[in-house]
This record gives structure tokens, sequence and C-alpha cells, in this order.
């Protein structure tokens, strides 16, 4: 039988995917990547804002008419949408044979052969706040060089505009040792860098041990043969430790790179988004982090028309943006969900207003990014090769700068015959709006 699987939304959610992906080719079943080819499809969908739920929707109802048509035997709906809407899907879209919660998806491979057999409709929604599931053989899906590796599962900190604590459950960190299993898994199919994502990474182990292990945990991983980069992902700022600045400033394989997501800068609406830090805080840490590290490239995030922003409030976001020069940053434009309690707050901004704002603060940080590429002319940078341009003599990759499909790339000439994954020491010529130009500087080495 021939499954397609789509996995919607984020990194987090595409580990699940690939962990059913594993469970789903141990039973025997094959993949296409053409829906027509398919006797079953699985969505795995995302329901953290607003478009991506749309995304998700709109998937389901395109795969539905499909089943109605007689094009497929089977569909099937995981994850997100599916924990917070099972009702409603189950209710309005009779083509689903089966739902499974956020916590469920060890369960797939049983919906799946029962969809298929056409039995009765399947929901299996288990506690939330299970423990994570030990499963850890993977279908890779990114291509094979690198991975993402979820540590947690599920949130504590409840910020006021946030779903996924009511999606996800509360935080429960995966033990040490089942990571460091997976990790050696993942570097014997080949992967040379490791992903590090959760909710929120930096709490790791607190819940399991204590106190956080994220230190320990990345020099654990460290060791593992085969990996030659770590990087870190969603690190709350008021988590990050002198003992974590430390792990990062002298274990070789970790980036010099860390993903903090700050929301704002105005205090006033960091105290109504829930959030446990506040300007001064934030403007300290990224001193800190760039006297330790002074090569540490740092991304961060920030959520423009929060309910009650002043325009007061974004000038105040405005001059963080411009005085912090962060070297990578995103910017989403508030998504009221219901069952959050910003859903009712008073003071909701407009729809228009919010993409004004956004689109002043992305257009700031544009010519930040752009002149931070051209100051890179020179550097000699260790790049992983991704690709090959096609029809020239040249690769695409990426430095430790930049995590996959959210960063910039370097495109590399040389008459070198390259593989995706290998790793070559490459001098920056040139820059391309968010991306560089270089040459190989020596020899590929390993």
């Amino acid at each position: 039988m021939n499954l397609l699987f789509i996995s919607l939304g984020c990194d987090k959610n595409l580990v699940d995917t690939e962990k059913m992906l594993g469970l789903l080719g141990r039973e025997g079943y094959s993949f296409v990547d053409d829906e027509t080819k398919a006797d079953a499809i699985i969505i795995n969908t995302c329901c953290f804002i607003g478009d991506a739920k749309e995304e998700s929707v709109n998937t389901i109802l395109e795969m539905a008419r499909m089943k109605e048509e007689g094009q497929l035997k089977a569909l099937i709906v995981t994850g997100c949408l599916a924990q917070r809407y099972k009702n409603e899907i189950v209710e309005e879209i009779p083509e689903v044979d089966a739902v499974l919660g956020t916590s469920s998806y060890e369960e797939i491979a049983k919906a799946v052969k029962e969809a298929l057999n056409g039995g009765e409709k399947t929901l299996v929604f288990h506690d939330i706040d299970a423990p994570v599931s030990a499963e850890t053989k993977r279908l890779v899906t990114t291509g094979g060089h690198y991975a993402f590796l979820k540590i947690a599962e599920g949130c504590d900190k409840r910020c006021t505009y946030c779903i996924i604590p009511y999606l996800r459950g509360r935080y429960r960190s995966v033990p040490m040792e089942q990571l460091v299993k997976e990790a050696k898994e993942l570097a014997a199919q080949g992967v040379k860098e490791l992903i590090l994502v959760a909710q929120e990474t930096t709490l790791y182990g607190k819940d399991l041990y204590g106190e956080k292990k994220l230190p320990e945990l990345l020099r654990r991983l460290a060791a593992v043969s085969g990996i030659q980069w770590i990087r870190l992902q969603y690190c709350y700022p008021e988590e990050i430790t002198d003992e974590l600045i430390e792990t990062i400033k002298t274990e070789e394989k970790v980036c010099h790179y860390l993903d903090i997501p700050i929301q704002h800068a105005s205090d006033a609406i960091l105290k109504r988004m829930g959030r446990r830090t506040n300007h001064a805080e934030i403007k300290a840490l990224i001193g800190k982090l760039r006297k330790e590290i002074p090569d540490i490239t740092l991304r961060t995030t920030f959520i423009s028309g929060f309910p009650g922003e002043t325009e007061e409030d974004h000038e105040i976001l405005m001059d963080f943006v411009d005085e912090m020069e962060f070297d990578r940053l995103g910017v989403f434009a508030y998504s009221p969900e219901e069952d959050t309690p910003a859903y009712s707050f008073e003071n909701q901004v407009p729809e228009e207003v919010k993409e004004e704002r956004r689109a002043e603060i992305m257009e700031l940080q544009q010519d930040i990014a752009f002149e931070k590429s051209e100051e890179m002319k020179g550097r000699v940078l260790e790049v992983m090769i991704e690709g090959k341009v096609a029809d020239e003599n040249a690769y695409v990759g990426r430095t430790y700068m930049d995590s996959p499909n959210v960063d910039g790339l370097i495109f590399v000439n040389t008459g070198l015959s390259l593989m995706s994954g290998d790793f070559v020491r490459v001098r920056v010529t040139g820059a391309l709006d968010y991306d560089l130009i270089g040459e190989v500087e020596d020899e590929f080495t390993e």
C-alpha cells in the first residue's frame, strides 16, 4: 500500500511526521510524493496562528475531495489541528477516517490499517501530559545531512497569545539517554548537523532532573561520532544561563548561533503577553552574549499589533531593533487565537495597522541584514554543502550562521566535485541581499 504524508507547520511537527514514517515503514508501507498514486494520505496539521490553521483546513478539504471522488481509500488527520478541532473535523468532514491527537502518533500504523480495511472511524487522543514517546527511529526527510532533534514536548510558560500548552500539554523533557540514542541513530544515517528544537529548549531537564540540563545534553551530543554541528533554537531569554553561554563558547561542535524568541521590547506589551523578562534584561543578555561570543549570530522573532500596542510601543520596538542589529529577524502580525487570554483582551489592533507595523520592522531589519551581509566579505567560513547549482561549477550551502529554511544561503564557486553534507572552507567574496557568494579557500576536508 502506498502512503502520502503531508507535514505542515513547524520543525517540531516534522519530527513527529518522521517518527510516524518510521513506524509505518517498519510495517511494510511504501511512500509516494504524488497524491494520485496514494492509497492513503496522512496530514500532520498545524494551527499555531490563523494562516497555519487555514492552510491545514484547506489541505484536508482538498484531500477529502479526492476521497469523495474515489481516488483515495483512506484519509487520516493528525497533529495540532486534530487535537484542537477533533469534533469539528469528525462532524464536518466525513471523508476523514481517523483523527489522532498530538500525543497519539504511535497509534498511526493501527489507524492506517483500520482505515484501509474500511473499519469504523478511529479517534485516538491520549493524555497530552503523558510522558514523551520513547520512539527514536525515524525516516529523515530533510535530505539526510541535517535533522531536527526534539528534546522536549509541551510548554509551561503560558504566554497569553499562545495556544500550544492547550494542545501539547505541560513541559516534558525527553530523557537524555533517549536523545543520545536518537542522535547516534541519526549520525549512523549520515546526519552531520543536529538542530535542537522544543517549544522551549533552554528549560531542558528541569522536570526530569530538578535542574536545567541543556549544557550537559550539548556535551553528550557533541561526543556522538559523526555529528559536526549542533544548533540551538527556541531559547527563551530568561532561561539562558552563564553555564549555557560557556558551553556554546567552548564546545567546538555547538554553533555560535542562538535563536531567542523575544516577541517585543516594550515592557507594557511584554507584561500583557505574559513574558517573563523585560527590555533592560533582554538588552543586558544580548550584550553579554556578544561580549562572551563575539562571532555569535542572533536570530529572534517579534509580534506586531498585540492587543493594546500603541504607536509609542511600536516605536520602542523599532528603536530596539535599530539598536540591537539582530543578524536574523522575523515578525508575525498578532493572530487572535480563541481559548487564549489575549483573544478577549481589550484594544485589539486593526489588521491593517498590524501589517503596517510588521512591514515597518521588516523594512528596517532588511537594511540591517543587507549591511551585515556586505560586512562578511573577506571572512573565511566553514560551509556545509546542500546541493549543486544546475549547469554551473557552483554549489549552495549554509554557514554556522544559517539555519535551514529560515535563514540565508551561500553560493560557492569551485571546480571541486562535492556532495551534500560535505564541509568546505569558503572565503566570502560577495553578498546578494540575505545570501552570500564565496570561493573554496582550500581543498575539501571532512
